[in-house]
């Protein structure tokens, strides 16, 4: 089925592809690549850019048949790669399995979170593309390929950008249902923060901290404590726990988030913090995000908080939180622990465009690392150098999709390949 491109989940960037294509089955995405014309995946529409985007058409692999199999002696799951985490989440659940995180919305796809190391967040926690153990995808010559961690060529292929090929099926790691409590703390003092970082993001399973930087206080710390591991610190270097339900941006009421106040709850009820039944956004926002090597993370809040006043009119909210190092190639946390400083911009294209620079001069140069799927101004100059095995993955690339069927403007003007 064809339809128009449209445009992305916050409404912020219109799709320039010129169709948008709906294979229900496999067969129907090798034909797609056989045809010999550009193509991109498209995922639920969270980048806020034009890394999805294509001369070609998208292509909307939610109709893939989602087909589950659990395999409990290998713990893992493999299913149809157009599915949303929250779907793939509540399935998992009534059969008494979870995976290891989620990320903030349970709405982003499973394959479109994955190829682009979208994380979750805790100190001991890998991005969601680690816990990749199978993959399956029909690169440029309509050939459907399938990988797993034995072959050589794994690690590159899972944070792929969508460059070699049409995800179809993934397989994750799973494991035994676990409970969570999700408990806030108001104000916490930032010379605390930034003197017990560690200390503070240790703290829980996985934790995030919610500032708009100026003031003398960091906003929200929200914990997700999993019940079989140590209950929540009662005190929290200064914060004080919330009185109430919150939501991250203070003007908002807290009725999209999930349940906080200590209850206990499912995994997939209180590892996100929005809620599956609810919609997110309404079109207001622009996101950016960069993943700073833990080592440097203090001298980049510290960078950061001295551009407060030109960030906080510009700003909804920000979000710190953390992930553990891996060895994917394109991933932000390659080679090391991270923190992520995530911006959830108000609607204001042109002003953020203009401080983007600023803020990346101060992040770059300590080895961070912009997010795919969000909005950033630097280009494969200054990009590029910060992965070790760029040129391994431009070779992965060239074998998988010669006649670069999948190949867009975004690869090239951000890794220059």
């Amino acid at each position: 089925m064809t339809g128009p491109a449209g445009s992305n989940w916050a409404e912020v960037y219109d799709y320039r592809a010129a169709a948008l294509e709906r294979p229900t089955s496999v067969d129907e995405v090798i034909r797609l690549v056989e045809r010999g014309t550009p193509l991109r995946a498209l995922g639920s529409r969270h980048s806020f850019n034009d890394l999805a985007d294509t001369t070609g058409a998208l292509v909307d692999l939610a109709g893939l048949p989602v087909d589950l199999v659990i395999d409990e002696e290998a713990r893992t799951a493999s299913f149809g790669a157009g599915v949303r985490y929250g779907e793939l989440a509540a399935l998992l659940e009534g059969r008494g399995w979870a995976i290891h995180n989620m990320a903030s919305l349970p709405h982003i796809s499973v394959a479109g979170a994955v190829a682009t190391a979208t994380h979750g967040s805790g100190d001991r926690n890998g991005n969601l593309a680690t816990a990749v153990a199978g993959l399956e995808f029909v690169n440029g010559a309509g050939r459907l390929v399938r990988l797993s961690r034995s072959d050589a060529d794994f690690s590159g292929a899972i944070v792929s950008l969508g460059a070699i090929g049409l995800v179809t099926r993934i397989t994750l790691d799973i494991e035994p249902s676990f409970q969570v409590r999700q408990d806030l703390y108001d104000e916490l003092p930032w010379d605390a923060a930034l003197e017990h970082l560690d200390r503070i993001t240790s703290s829980a399973y996985s934790v995030s901290m919610f500032t708009r930087w100026v003031g003398e206080t960091i906003g929200q710390v929200w914990l997700k404590s999993r019940m079989d591991q140590p209950v929540p610190p009662t005190e929290l270097f200064g914060a004080r726990p919330a009185a109430r339900e919150e939501h991250m941006v203070p003007e908002q009421e807290p009725l999209n988030t999930t349940t906080q106040g200590g209850v206990p709850g499912a995994w997939n009820d209180r590892l996100p913090h929005f809620k599956m039944g609810f919609t997110p956004s309404n079109g207001t926002e622009i996101q950016s995000e960069f993943l700073v090597p833990r080592a440097r993370a203090v001298e980049a809040l510290r960078s950061l908080r001295e551009i407060a006043d030109r960030i906080e009119p510009l700003l909804l909210v920000t979000e710190l939180r953390t992930m553990a190092a891996d060895q994917l190639w394109l991933s932000g946390a390659y080679g090391t622990d991270a923190l992520g400083i995530h911006f959830t911009w108000k609607k204001l294209p042109a002003e953020v465009t203009a401080l983007l620079p600023e803020i990346e001069a101060r992040l770059l140069p300590l080895g961070a690392r912009p997010h795919w799927g969000k909005v950033f101004t630097a280009g494969a100059d200054r990009v590029a150098p910060l992965y070790p095995r760029l040129r391994d993955f431009a070779a992965l690339v060239a074998r998988h999709d010669p006649q670069g069927l999948f190949h867009n403007a975004f690869l090239t003007r951000t890794l220059g390949i």
